[in-house]
């Protein structure tokens, strides 16, 4: 049994679309276990530049079984578009497998997620506004519509004439703003249906029979740690569980079944949306590390909030995911800086605490303690200058946990391993 979880260990976006494609190489199924499509990975091979939101990495490496697990929400009219996107791109999707436990986004749900935000005013949580979190909410309120119902069409009419008497009550009522039309979406969600249906399957039992011939099983989850529903920054998270041990609740597999864990960590750290920041970066350093890095959202284009690496958050994934290996993304990108810095600790009311606030008011007074270290300067092949290896000691060192890979570019083969994982 050899299986691997790879898990980001801040906001995200911290590199998993890279670090999963690479790793796929090496694996017999690749298996995304939650979130939805506002979570994008860019995966860079040679010269050509692709952007997924829902489809797994593995996705270009045709022997693969990909999965979309039944963890993740799935907007059909979204992943329509992204079959369609790789076909163009001479990509053959027919290795994907959808769950047909896995929930639906619906129309519905967006306007909801747009309406609630706009609500909020400055209280906003910062969402992506495509319905990711309403419909985790019908899907814990027992209102949820799976793929299984979508390929049933009497059964998905009923279901969603049923949920649209109450969501029109509430866009009309609550929010003052127009409902939905039985007939269109059934239309438009039926048609998407014939064109899902060869995908879906019962993908639980697909990737225990996987792990049962012995074959290499990786799992990729979207965001990051400080995006779960219970252990992020809460209110300022997502709505399902990027953590580790989402991908046994996402997947369908038992957690005797997980050998290895992968947290990926970039060389410094970013986030979109509201909530605290300890190590941020403004001003000119701010802008220079966001325009070098290309901090922007892979599907909404959003600027990302950026700073120092905060070895404090590592530290916490770390020990909330179980993290046997590190891998260390976007080295590349601090190789013109004359030094760097890590916050190793922080400062709260006089006192230095080593370990994660676990609320985020206390997390919004914290100031970083940091190390600095001299820069490394650019970098050429696979070879790890002494100031880059001194950065990666004491990521080993504060955290406890292995350094298995460096990224030093976006290309897939910009990569330097210092362990096998599988």
């Amino acid at each position: 049994m050899s299986t691997l979880v790879i898990v980001g260990t801040h906001w995200g976006d911290e590199g998993k679309g890279k670090i999963t494609n690479y790793l796929s190489a090496d694996a017999d199924v690749v298996v995304r276990y939650q979130g939805g499509a506002n979570a994008g990975h860019t995966v860079v091979i040679g010269d050509k530049v692709y952007k997924l939101r829902l489809i797994p990495s593995g996705i270009f490496f045709p022997e693969k079984l990909c999965i979309i697990g039944n963890g993740v929400v799935v907007d059909p009219e979204t992943l329509v578009e992204e079959l369609d996107y790789l076909l163009g791109k001479g990509i053959d999707p027919s290795n994907l497998r959808v769950s047909s436990s896995a929930h639906l986004v619906m129309p519905y749900h967006i306007q909801l997620d747009v309406a609630e935000e706009e609500r909020r005013g400055p209280n906003k949580i910062g969402t992506t506004l495509r319905g990711i979190g309403p419909a985790y909410m019908d899907k814990f309120a027992r209102l949820g519509l799976r793929m299984a119902d979508l390929i049933r069409p009497e059964s998905f009419i009923a279901k969603l004439r049923r949920n649209l008497v109450e969501k029109n009550y509430l866009l009309e009522r609550v929010y003052g703003v127009k409902g939905f039309e039985l007939e269109e979406i059934a239309e438009r969600y039926l048609g998407f249906a014939e064109r899902l249906r060869p995908y879906i399957a019962d993908t639980s039992l697909l990737i225990n029979q996987a792990i049962d011939r012995g074959d290499k099983v990786l799992f990729e989850g979207a965001q990051g740690t400080l995006l779960d529903i219970d252990f992020g920054t809460y209110p300022y998270v997502t709505s399902s569980h990027p953590i580790a041990g989402g991908a046994c609740v996402g997947a369908g597999v038992g957690p005797t079944r997980i050998d290895r864990v992968l947290g990926v960590v970039k060389a410094y750290t970013s986030r979109v949306g509201e909530g605290p920041f300890p190590t941020e970066l403004f001003g000119e350093m701010g802008d220079w590390l966001r325009e070098r890095g290309d901090e922007y959202g892979t599907v909404t284009r959003r600027p990302r909030r950026v700073g120092w690496l905060d070895a404090v958050i590592l530290r916490y994934s770390a020990r909330v995911s179980g993290l046997t290996h590190l891998a260390v993304t976007r080295v590349d990108t601090l190789s013109e800086l004359e030094s760097v810095k890590v916050a190793v600790a922080y400062e709260y009311r006089g006192q230095i605490i080593k370990d994660l606030p676990t609320d985020p008011e206390t997390m919004a007074e914290c100031r970083p303690v940091y190390e600095e270290l001299p820069g490394w300067g650019p970098i050429r092949g696979s070879q790890v200058q002494p100031a880059l290896q001194a950065y990666l000691d004491l990521i080993r060192r504060v955290t406890g946990v292995p350094v298995a890979m460096a990224s030093i570019g976006q290309e897939r083969t910009q990569t330097i391993m210092f362990e096998e994982l599988f």
